[in-house]
């Protein structure tokens, strides 16, 4: 049955049904409500809430709980995230499983309250210090923030890693029609890693301070191949409209519902474009890109910021396509209108020959100049 729910309750709900034991977190806009709902529904459940004096000090109370085996999560928007980079780098390299939802809001800085994703960079390429990426998967729906959120646990689980749910800040605040995934039930676990206490077994250490470079190299080794396993089995990603298209756009997130509707408006002018949406931006899903690059020679690439995706996107589709990038900033959200001149712009006009128009390799647009 379908109802009624804002994106950071479900995501919140949808944590609980997956298992949450243990929640830390601490209120920015515009994830807030995660917290909030929790704060009701975890103690009702006989589950661990806690509001931290900050995020360092929630980032730090998941890894406390995950090392002893928890299910937690953390939730917090871009300058909270932020904060937490340090708590994140030490999670991985214990190789404890953790899930994190990120709400962006603009910036740099304190920025605004309004939706963005500028956060891509911090979230995929960058974050905490050394060698590692957690897995960060981006919805374009309450209904898919939900189901993502059900999963992140068991991904995080299965790979002793870190699971980062990337919502622009309209999908947390939207209300949607959904269907909860059910209850999961709580299961006392020992997979053989997990701090409960030596009485009865051998001592256990979960630590991610390695002093010797040949056992700091060994544990790097391992990660590495983890996130080899990772690219291999955790690839998402969504097409529409594709099998004829001669320009497809990418894009995720809001981003990509918006950049829908004006595909099918392009479609109703008799435009042939299609949609690929990235729904793993880590792992990114360079390699159904790039097969979709050898048959579509243009690709316009929508994002909520300065052209943070772009970056994977042209390192998959390679140097033989035209690239052309139509960014919003600073909270704005792009419009269908918008999209559709971008796309009609960079379609191929034929010549008084009857030939296509020769476009450059790589074109960049930002919006504002075109506003």
């Amino acid at each position: 049955m379908k109802e009624l729910w804002k994106g950071n309750e479900a995501v919140a709900e949808a944590a609980v049904r997956a298992g949450l034991e243990a929640y830390f977190g601490y209120p920015i806009t515009p994830q807030t409500e995660l917290l909030e709902y929790l704060s009701a529904r975890m103690p009702d459940l006989g589950r661990v809430f806690l509001q931290a004096e900050s995020e360092l000090g929630a980032i730090n109370m998941v890894y406390g709980a995950a090392s002893a085996g928890a299910r937690v999560m953390s939730s917090s928007s871009s300058p909270g995230i932020s904060l937490m980079q340090e708590g994140l780098s030490y999670i991985a390299a214990s190789e404890v499983p953790c899930v994190l939802v990120d709400v962006m809001r603009g910036g740099p800085g304190l920025g605004n309250l309004a939706p963005t994703q500028a956060d891509y960079f911090q979230l995929v390429k960058g974050g905490g210090h050394g060698d590692y990426h957690p897995v960060v998967l981006a919805p374009s729906s309450v209904q898919e923030a939900a189901d993502l959120t059900y999963g992140a646990f068991d991904i995080a689980e299965r790979y002793r890693c870190i699971v980062v749910l990337a919502l622009d800040g309209t999908i947390g605040q939207m209300m949607e029609p959904i269907e909860m995934p059910p209850m999961h039930k709580l299961e006392k676990r020992d997979r053989g890693w997990e701090l409960t206490g030596a009485q009865g077994r051998d001592r256990r250490v979960v630590s991610s301070l390695f002093l010797e470079p040949e056992e700091l190299e060994a544990l790097n080794h391992s990660l590495q191949a983890k996130e080899a396993a990772i690219r291999v089995n955790e690839v998402r990603y969504a097409e529409s409209f594709t099998g004829d298209a001669d320009l497809v756009v990418v894009a995720s997130g809001s981003a990509a519902r918006i950049a829908q509707t004006a595909i099918k408006e392009a479609r109703a002018h008799g435009h042939k474009v299609g949609l690929f949406r990235p729904i793993s931006l880590y792992p990114f899903p360079t390699v159904a890109l790039a097969e979709l690059a050898q048959r579509v020679g243009r690709f316009l690439v929508v994002e909520m910021n300065a052209g943070q995706m772009l970056e994977d996107v042209r390192l998959a589709v390679g140097s033989d396509v035209s690239i052309k990038f139509f960014g919003k900033m600073g909270g704005l959200i792009p419009m269908p209108d918008e999209i559709l001149a971008q796309i009609e712009s960079f379609l191929p006009a034929p010549d008084a020959t009857g030939h296509d128009d020769e476009f450059p390799d790589d074109m960049m647009v930002m919006a504002a100049e075109t506003s």
